[in-house]
């Protein structure tokens, strides 16, 4: 591998960013070389033109990679504003050989498509799909592994941004399947590692080690990858091992942009292990060589820094680091004022969350006054970006700042801020909800195309092998039976790979169905339970009973965030479930102490967060108990609440009342009460019912009468530990 390279001056941009011009020529016969990719260790991508020429958002310390199935892989770091001239060495045969079975007008559709899909990636995986369809489509007949698995792999990188990590390793595996490259098994390895599936990402990436293909950036995002998998399997000495390993690469060849992310990573892997004053060191590095970078990338480590100043209680220095990212973020606000479509925030990061960290920061510091400016900031900012769920948290923080200073007005009214934007984040959510329904139908029709070409493809090769053996058939007949059945059995297994794939893509689709509906169904909790509370603390507050009101209140806020808390996971440990049990039947029991009394009984025996049960799954039959069944009873009535271990591995919740019974309650239910009660109990048997279907059975749940005249309600439920 050669490269020569030769600096001009370059005629000053116009552009929003900097930018890189250049030309790659081959180094053989010294021509120009056209369709060569040219990618950034940032992301951004482009193809040289006939000419040999290319121009690419980059700037000073950036890498270059140099990438086609017709060159020797090359990389270049950028170190000015000058041009860069790259020649490159052709690779001969394998590819030549290749690009036999397509033709050239095929060939050049092909990437033309891929171009377009690359383009469209990131604001359209509808469009950046298909455009990945077509390309497989015009492959011909006679097919090119090549450049299938060139389609695959960018199909893997389409589903790998839109984080549908589970299609991206298919696509990857698809890929690495018609031709082994690389950077598809790179590739595939992160993927692995966001999905969680460390154990696959080690065993993908440390082959990858051997390889002497490998070009020094590529080499250190093994080293790097292995160092994830390490840590996420909790091997935080190898993880480091790696990281260092990686390290040492980026210093001996100059890579600047990796020091900052391989001593952060270090520094994350000695805080995950404790070991506080290592990890100061390293993340003390981080900041420097961050502060090197691009601006964005230094906020990006201040905010990761002093994420670990909260952890380690270092409250000032993380309040000092996290108001010098508000003055970056403001200065580069200031600098691109008035570009269009410019962003000033990076990834997650904005400056409504900062001014809440640095509030919160100051309630640590038990430093109410010092607080309420940067929460009031960071509600005005999410209100200016529509950031909902930032201005729900800093609104709530607020309203209990206000009740700590004893000014209960303002925190009244900022509590009921905070509830209407609860409300419009429900509204949101199930917006999102039903966005995300039409995206995965839409991504599962492309994806069963894509495998239906793939398929018709294979099928075509088939027939015209077919074709070829039946023409040999009239010149040899002793060979006819043979050829027959070697066709038959590559019918056959191309059915059933056919039927393979068919089968895991409606799995696929029916496991993403599943997780839509359990979020639908947890969003939909009853919010009559909500009013009803509100309206007892206006009662309380009408009746001058203002202490009643503030302990009401609080505890019916408590219980408002730990529903909040636990909305989006599918099993919670059972001691979470109970307290929030115990919370909300404390509750009922304030607003009807006439009515009845209640009992919670749990055997000590019990490893309560050993056990995980659906969140929200006990409060529904409580409610049931209290308003259907002693809230009507003419005497006063007792709820109990039994939890006793079975065994090892099962345990029985049982929830008693000794109320009217469900024939009367029904009796005298209004037709509102009747369609209310029978969508909360149908919500219910719906997540047991797609949770067991997950999960091999975990929830037993059985209804009968407590006593023989049909009067009093039990509850029966057994939960699973595994």
């Amino acid at each position: 591998m050669h490269m020569a390279v030769s600096m001009q001056a370059q005629t000053p941009q116009t552009d929003t960013g900097p930018r890189v011009r250049g030309t790659v020529a081959g180094m053989r016969q010294n021509k120009p070389m056209s369709g060569i990719a040219v990618s950034t260790s940032g992301g951004n991508y482009t193809i040289t033109n006939a000419l040999g020429e290319f121009t690419i958002p980059a700037g000073p310390g950036d890498i270059l990679i140099f990438e086609s199935p017709d060159i020797e892989t090359l990389t270049y770091q950028v170190t000015g504003t000058q041009e860069v001239h790259v020649r490159v060495t052709e690779t001969i045969g394998e590819s030549t050989v290749r690009n036999q079975n397509i033709s050239g007008v095929e060939m050049t559709f092909h990437k033309n498509q891929l171009d377009s899909a690359r383009a469209y990636m990131k604001r359209d995986i509808g469009k950046s799909i298909e455009f990945v369809a077509q390309s497989i489509n015009h492959l011909g007949r006679n097919g090119n592994k090549a450049a299938l698995a060139e389609s695959l792999s960018l199909l893997g990188e389409i589903y790998h941004f839109h984080k549908q990590y589970d299609l991206a390793i298919t696509s990857f595996q698809d890929a690495q399947k018609a031709h082994t490259t690389h950077k598809t098994a790179l590739l595939l390895g992160k993927t692995y590692i966001l999905n969680g599936n460390f154990t696959e990402a080690e065993k993908i990436l440390e082959p990858l080690l051997a390889s002497n293909r490998k070009i020094p950036y590529q080499e250190i995002e093994v080293y790097e990858s292995l160092g994830d998998a390490n840590k996420g399997l909790g091997k935080l000495d190898k993880a480091v091992k790696y990281y260092e390993d990686g390290l040492a690469i980026a210093v001996k060849h100059r890579i600047t942009p990796k020091l900052p992310d391989l001593n952060s990573k270090i520094a994350d892997a000695y805080a995950g292990g404790n070991r506080l004053q290592e990890a100061s060191s390293f993340y003390k590095n981080s900041l420097e060589q961050a502060s090197e970078e691009a601006p964005a990338r230094a906020v990006q480590e201040k905010e990761k820094v002093a994420d670990f100043f909260n952890s380690t209680n270092r409250y000032d220095d993380e309040i000092a680091l996290r108001k010098k990212s508000l003055q970056t973020l403001k200065a580069l606000s200031d600098k691109k004022s008035g570009l269009q479509g410019t962003s000033t925030e990076t990834d997650s990061i904005t400056s409504q969350q900062i001014n809440y960290k640095i509030a919160n920061a100051y309630i640590s510091q038990d430093k109410y006054q010092e607080a309420i400016p940067y929460l009031t900031q960071s509600i005005s900012e999410a209100g200016r970006r529509n950031d909902l769920i930032v201005g729900k948290d800093a609104t709530r923080k607020l309203s209990e700042v206000y009740k700590q200073q004893g000014d209960f007005t303002k925190a009244f009214e900022t509590y009921q801020q905070y509830v209407a934007l609860v409300d419009t984040l429900y509204l949101r959510k199930e917006q999102e909800i039903s966005r995300s329904a039409r995206l995965n139908r839409e991504i599962a029709a492309k994806q069963s195309r894509i495998s239906g070409l793939e398929q018709q493809r294979e099928l075509s090769q088939s027939k015209y092998d077919l074709a070829l053996t039946e023409q040999r058939l009239v010149q040899e007949s002793n060979k006819r039976q043979q050829w027959l059945i070697y066709s038959l059995m590559a019918g056959i297994l191309l059915t059933g790979i056919g039927a393979f794939f068919f089968y895991r893509s409606n799995q696929q689709q029916k496991l993403a169905n599943n997780l839509l509906a359990l979020k639908s169904l947890r969003s939909q909790m009853n919010p009559h339970f909500i009013f009803n509370a509100l309206n007892s603390v206006n009662n309380y507050i009408a009746r001058n009973d203002e202490r009643s009101a503030n302990r009401y209140l609080s505890e019916f806020s408590t219980l408002m965030r730990a529903v909040l808390e636990n909305s989006e996971e599918d099993f919670i440990p059972l001691s979470r479930e109970l307290e929030l049990v115990q919370l909300y039947t404390r509750l009922e029991h304030i607003r009807f102490p006439e009515k009845f009394d209640y009992e919670v009984d749990i055997d000590e025996r019990i490893d309560a967060d050993g056990f995980h049960i659906p969140p929200m799954l006990l409060q529904p039959y409580i409610e049931n108990a209290i308003w259907h069944g002693l809230r009507y009873s003419e005497k006063k009535g007792l709820l109990r609440i039994l939890i006793r271990q079975v065994n090892s591995e099962v345990i029985e919740i049982r929830i008693t009342d000794d109320g009217i019974g469900r024939k009367k309650s029904g009796e005298i239910k209004t037709v509102h009460q009747k369609r209310q009660t029978s969508r909360g109990m149908g919500n219910i048997s719906k997540r047991i019912k797609i949770l067991n279907e997950m999960y091999k059975d975990r929830v037993e749940v059985d209804v009968t009468d407590l006593f023989p005249d049909q009067s009093g309600t039990e509850v029966l439920l057994k939960l699973k530990r595994n």
